[in-house]
């Protein structure tokens, strides 16, 4: 059995960006202190809300020993960390979700092989370590995403490749090791589940969510997803089989592709709370946050029912530059914003997000957009 540890402790949290922030708020409200190492050596989103801040870089011992010593339980903001320091704090305070579950979901081949392994449903792949096996690859997939390994989101560490590319120009530009090659799928929609379980392996998810993207970078999330009963209940048996077969404890944010013919493949999954996940914060009766303390700190999972029909826009660094976006926000009744702390807001960087709540939410949505980048 997990132990509990109860409010009035310190939480760990490796990670300092706007979900490191998310947590912070949340964790305070429910009476626990936070220390947060950073990774890095600033981190606008944590700092003023964290009870303590580490701003040093991953590698640095001493960080770790004053991590370690000052925390009661950790968790994570952000996968893309050493596997080797996972595991050092996880065995030095106790660690969740596991240094292996999060090491399977930082690294794309470890994640598909996962998949592939216990028979859940991705696109099909192949791992390529050169130019040859590149184009052996292209052969027998057809049209393929070409990703780094290791260290991609939001787009970034992948390149589209038609069938009849160039292998050896492809594998030039590249310039990575290896490269996992994915067959390009003709999909109808992106969806992704929250999951949550706790030490005892009970197992809770949020209703299915609806994702858009802009340049790779998610948009505009819409909850319940506009999918059939059969698809959103599919995705969720999907949701928790993963969390099961990884014995994962904690929140687990699980992407989809749904094809025409209604069927899913998983294409990502993120060991943290998710940014699809977010409309959870004003539309569920327990925020992807609290749930994440929840599970992390052995406490009794919460009701995820979802309230009110929402939808989630992200606030991106070209809505901030429209410079009317507070104006806007503030003339809607039933939108709520949640802003990251972050000073830079070039290009698509996210800065913040609003949710969005009713039956007409979408039309909302879509109206504001169009004023603010007109």
């Amino acid at each position: 059995m997990k132990k509990t540890i109860l409010p009035g402790k310190t939480l760990g949290i490796l990670g300092g960006g706007q979900l490191g922030r998310m947590l912070c708020l949340e964790a305070r409200r429910m009476g626990y202190r936070t220390l947060v190492w950073s990774g890095t050596r600033v981190a606008e989103p944590v700092m003023g809300v964290a009870d303590e801040v580490i701003l040093k870089e991953f590698d640095d011992g001493q960080a770790l020993t004053d991590f370690c010593s000052a925390v009661d339980v950790a968790t994570v903001e952000f996968e893309n960390i050493p596997l080797p320091l996972l595991r050092q704090v996880e065995g030095k305070v106790g660690l969740y979700p596991s240094a292996e579950a999060i090491g399977i979901c930082q690294n794309r081949e470890r994640e598909k092989t996962f998949l592939r392994d216990n028979d859940i449903a991705c696109t099909p792949f192949r791992l390529v370590h050169n130019a040859d096996e590149l184009a052996e690859g292209l052969r027998e997939l057809g049209q393929c995403v070409l990703k780094t390994a290791e260290f991609g989101y939001d787009g970034k560490g992948q390149v589209k490749l038609a069938a009849d590319a160039d292998a050896a120009a492809a594998w030039a530009e590249f310039d990575a090791p290896k490269g996992v090659l994915e067959q390009w799928v003709e999909f109808e929609r992106e969806v992704s589940v929250m999951v949550a379980r706790d030490g005892e392996g009970q197992v809770v998810t949020y209703d299915v969510a609806e994702n858009e993207h802009r340049q790779h970078v998610l948009d505009v999330s819409i909850a319940p997803a506009r999918v059939s009963e059969n698809v959103a209940a599919e995705a969720r048996e999907i949701a928790v089989s993963v969390a099961e077969k990884m014995d994962y404890c904690g929140l687990m944010g699980v992407e989809f592709f749904v094809k025409k013919d209604g069927s899913l493949l998983v294409n990502e999954m993120a060991p943290r709370p998710h940014n699809s996940g977010h409309h959870t914060m004003d539309a569920c009766a327990t925020s992807q946050f609290e749930q994440q303390l929840r599970a992390v700190c052995g406490l009794r999972l919460g009701e995820t029912k979802l309230l009110s029909p929402v939808v989630m826009l992200n606030l991106l660094g070209d809505l901030w530059r429209a410079n009317r976006l507070e104006d806007e926000l503030a003339k809607e009744a039933d939108a709520y914003w949640h802003f990251y702390g972050k000073s830079s807001r070039e290009g698509l960087r996210k800065c913040g997000h609003a949710n969005f709540l009713g039956e007409d939410a979408l039309a909302r949505v879509q109206e504001l957009k169009e004023r603010l980048l007109a």
